[in-house]
């Protein structure tokens, strides 16, 4: 008889029918025992009556025993009870006990993967994506929503099993509802969750104004930013004055830069939502309340000729310093480096020393005069090295010094490769780029030779931030 018992007001409910039936049967079965026992007594076939019931007695418990053995993990038919069924489990079960053989290998290779998708604004659509995605035995690990006019833009972080395709999980996203899905590869960095990168973003871009185009790029994804100065309206609408409060079209965001130009971010595989506006504007707000700045740190080398030399980063207010440096440079070492006209080079450094636009280092003697400029520049989604050095310290070891500390920045801001433009009579620069033991491309483009070094097989120590490479180096010395 079934155990489940209806109940009405939380308690079980008795019906007379039933006590007067369980009592029939008690007064019953004690009459057929007093009727045996007589039998059996009084009876001339009396012990052999009892002999063939004990006999059938057993042989009713071996044929019981048998059938429950073979039968055991059969459900009883008709059940109708409140039993788990294959694919669901009581509260408080272990995930051991839950397991279907179909999912063991979860805990097997699996890779992550970066997916959005849109979903109608409405009760139970986030739940129908959870429900395809756990279909396909995905784990989701962490979850952000970007809400629109109309629906809302789910970003989701997933661990996948090896085994599942990109391709299989956008198919169950589709029949589960989801539109416009777009998914590429993840890697541990996109474990951290999203306030912990947007406050690490900030306080990088606190302490260096050259790195809010780095923290925009890593909050946004691949993506190209370019900074336009103020007045350089080339008719583009993407070009144009951007509003105070800034501009999204679809696409292409547009940010006034603190210093009255235009910050572009455009992203043409996938539109940029309200959300990610909103954050793109107050990264560039904090960037403007807190003004020029650029970390003050320096480091005192020792050339093999014995003259100290001082390495740290420059700014707007090293233009005057580094014009002086242009008229001690010959002709030939200007147009080398800045490919154009001799008299154009001092219209160059507002926008080379700006850190709006990259990074710069300089080298300065003891009597403060620069010598050297390496420039880190953030052309679009490339990044461009640049290196100048005086006629009178060329050769002393001052140019790869500069170079491998470029190398180490651009590792540091994440960049997947850096470029030289110089020419082939360049010998200096050739020789440098070579010094870096990099994989290096070379191509020539309109007499000019561009070196491209990929720093994916970049070394270690490159890999340290600029501050934590110069408390490694074993000496404060330039090799020659």
């Amino acid at each position: 008889m079934s155990q489940v018992k209806r109940a009405k007001n939380g308690r079980p409910v008795h019906h007379w029918r039933r006590d007067l039936v369980e009592l029939a049967a008690l007064f019953t079965a004690v009459a057929v025992a007093d009727a045996v026992a007589n039998l059996i007594g009084h009876g001339p076939d009396g012990p052999t009556l009892l002999l063939i019931s004990a006999v059938v007695l057993v042989a009713t418990a071996g044929f019981h025993t048998w059938w429950s053995h073979r039968h055991g993990h059969a459900p009883p038919a008709g059940d109708t009870g409140s039993r788990p069924t294959a694919t669901a489990r009581t509260a408080g079960a272990s995930e051991a006990d839950a397991t279907a053989p179909e999912a063991v290998d979860v805990a097997g290779e699996t890779v992550l993967w970066r997916m959005r998708t849109t979903v109608r604004d409405e009760p139970g659509s986030l739940a129908s994506l959870c429900a395809a995605l756990a279909g396909q035995r995905v784990d989701i690990l962490s979850l952000q929503t970007h809400p629109l006019t109309e629906g809302t833009v789910d970003e989701f972080l997933l661990r996948v099993p090896a085994q599942v395709s990109a391709a299989d999980i956008t198919r169950a996203v589709s029949h589960a509802g989801g539109a416009g899905t777009w998914i590429e590869r993840a890697d541990a960095h996109d474990l951290v969750d999203a306030p912990t990168r947007v406050l690490d973003l900030a306080t990088r871009t606190a302490l260096d104004a050259a790195e809010l185009p780095l923290a925009l790029r890593q909050l946004l994804g691949r993506c190209t930013i370019r900074s336009l100065p103020a007045g350089s309206v080339r008719g583009d609408r993407a070009d144009e004055a951007a509003p105070v409060e800034g501009a999204l079209e679809d696409t292409v965001m547009r940010l006034r830069a603190p210093e009255g130009g235009v910050i572009t971010v455009e992203r043409p595989y996938l539109p940029f939502t309200p959300t990610e506006f909103a954050r793109a504007r107050a990264l560039v707000e904090l960037d403007a309340r807190l003004g020029p700045r650029v970390p003050r740190s320096q480091d005192v080398l020792t050339l093999p000729r014995g003259n100290d030399i001082t390495v740290r980063r420059a700014d707007a207010g090293d233009v005057d310093a580094a014009k002086a440096m242009h008229e001690r440079c010959s002709p030939r070492t200007l147009s080398m480096r800045y490919h154009g006209p001799v008299g154009d080079a001092d219209k160059y450094l507002n926008h080379l020393l700006s850190p709006r636009f990259g990074r710069t280092l300089a080298v300065q003697t003891a009597s403060g005069r620069i010598v050297g400029l390496g420039h880190l520049l953030w052309d679009g989604d490339e990044t461009e090295i640049a290196l100048l050095v005086e006629d009178d310290w060329q050769r002393r070891g001052i140019g790869s010094e500069l170079l491998g500390r470029l190398v180490a920045m651009a590792v540091e801001a994440g960049c997947e490769s850096v470029y030289a433009v110089t020419q082939s009579s360049n010998t200096g620069m050739v020789a440098a780029m070579r010094g870096l033991d990099l994989p290096l491309d070379y191509q020539i483009e309109e007499g000019t030779l561009v070196i491209t070094a990929r720093l994916d097989a970049a070394p270690a120590t490159s890999r340290l931030s600029y501050d934590e490479a110069q408390q490694h180096q074993p000496e404060h010395s330039v090799r020659d």
